[in-house]
């Protein structure tokens, strides 16, 4: 007999009974309710339905005047951040809020697919597509909270949809474009001695900004071999509070092989730091790890120095992919080098850098095979029956009429 969900079987009564998971209390217990003594299992499903039923309506009912902002804070923010590491909900928390507002004096259940439908239209005026999916996707998870907990039947914005996705317009800086911005630079100076490591070791490695802040001195640099090993990630909210975290991922894990320059350009900065300022990690001026506002800013001043465009902090990681794509490093290289979980991660993000691919796998096809017609092998031909082969003009007809 097949199982069905919440139906369970008695085996020393014989009767059958079903369990209906009913969310949680407010001190965050399972509330459950039994109910047994079915001959059964279709009279036990049955019963299930029924109750389900009854008190989906009734729990609506009782929670008729809760609205969003309520539910919210009283519900959804504190149970996203039990779920979520420390670094997402602190990303994400001033998001939710701003854009979340919208709903704010709306009655939980009054929420509804148009009130939706435009809210959707109303971000689209201003955020691209990639933004309004993490948005609508965070306010779809409270909404199943509310399902769950049995404040709603169903999550209506499950039944509208998410906003497709765009398509990824990857933003970076080329090689020439790099180099000029590098020029800008006095190392003479310590820190732009620091600025100047911090943007070269971006581009040459194609770090996550949260790996480059972890990487420390003495277990992650190894000069004598020339590699950077990255083994975990910082959450960085100011120079008071800041941790190491793993990667999200094994693929996270991985050494990277450094170019004789940036060995080079390390050993330096680590003299200077070493008389100046002494720190366990890299990329530091004051002993402290360094922080995002440091590399937007020193982005903007030097790009507007050498007269390139303003990028951000992630698109040096983006450069250091395009730069490698036009070394001609295929997508493996390219996957492992960044850390990629899948290959296709990279192709998605990276695929249209290949523009030539197609048009070069042709041009090797061209001319690859030699035909040549072995007259010493007899065959029968097969014929078509719509076609009389009297009457087939061949290559060598076309050409003996040319020779005439």
């Amino acid at each position: 007999m097949p199982k069905i969900s919440n139906i369970y079987h008695d085996k020393k009564s014989g009767k059958w009974y079903f369990v209906a998971n009913l969310g949680y209390d407010e001190k965050g217990n399972r509330v459950r309710h039994w109910q047994r003594g079915f001959s059964t299992q279709k009279e036990a499903k049955s019963a299930y339905d029924e109750y389900m039923n009854n008190y989906s309506k009734t729990a609506i009912k009782t929670n008729s005047t809760m609205n969003y902002k309520e539910f919210y804070e009283t519900y959804f923010e504190p149970d996203y951040k039990r779920s979520v590491g420390q670094s997402t909900f602190d990303n994400r928390k001033s998001s939710m809020r701003l854009h979340f507002a919208y709903f704010y004096k709306t009655k939980l259940k009054d929420i509804n697919a148009t009130m939706l439908k435009k809210w959707q239209n109303k971000l689209s005026e201003k955020y691209s597509n990639a933004y309004i999916r993490n948005v609508y996707g965070s306010f779809q998870m409270s909404l199943d909270l509310a399902v769950k907990l049995g404040l709603l039947q169903n999550n209506v914005a499950k039944q509208v949809g998410n906003v497709k996705k765009g398509k990824q317009k990857v933003d970076f800086w080329t090689l020439e474009e790099f180099e000029k911005v590098i020029a800008t630079f006095n190392i003479n100076d310590y820190y732009e001695h620091y600025a100047f490591i911090m943007i070269w070791l971006l581009f040459m490695t194609g770090l996550r900004f949260g790996e480059a802040q972890a990487l420390e001195w003495r277990s992650d640099i190894d000069f004598q071999n020339k590699t950077l090993s990255v083994s975990k990630s910082m959450y960085y909210k100011n120079a008071n509070e800041f941790y190491i975290k793993t990667p999200k991922t094994k693929a996270g894990n991985r050494v990277i092989a450094l170019d004789d320059d940036t060995i080079k350009y390390l050993k330096e900065w680590l003299i200077v730091q070493t008389k100046n300022i002494p720190s366990k990690y890299v990329l530091s001026y004051n002993g402290f790890p360094t922080n995002k506002s440091s590399s937007k800013n020193i982005i903007e001043q030097h790009s507007k120095i050498a007269g390139v465009h303003r990028i951000k902090t992630h698109a040096l990681r983006h450069s250091h992919a395009s730069l490698l794509i036009s070394l001609g490093e295929n997508a493996i290289i390219v996957r492992d080098r960044l850390g990629h979980e899948d290959i296709e991660t990279t192709l998605g993000t990276y695929g249209h850098l290949y523009p030539n691919t197609n048009r070069e796998v042709a041009d090797k096809l061209s001319n690859l095979i030699d035909v040549k017609s072995d007259n010493s092998i007899q065959k029968r031909l097969i014929s078509n029956q719509f076609i009389k082969r009297g009457k087939i003009v061949t290559n060598q007809h076309i050409k003996g009429k040319e020779e005439k």
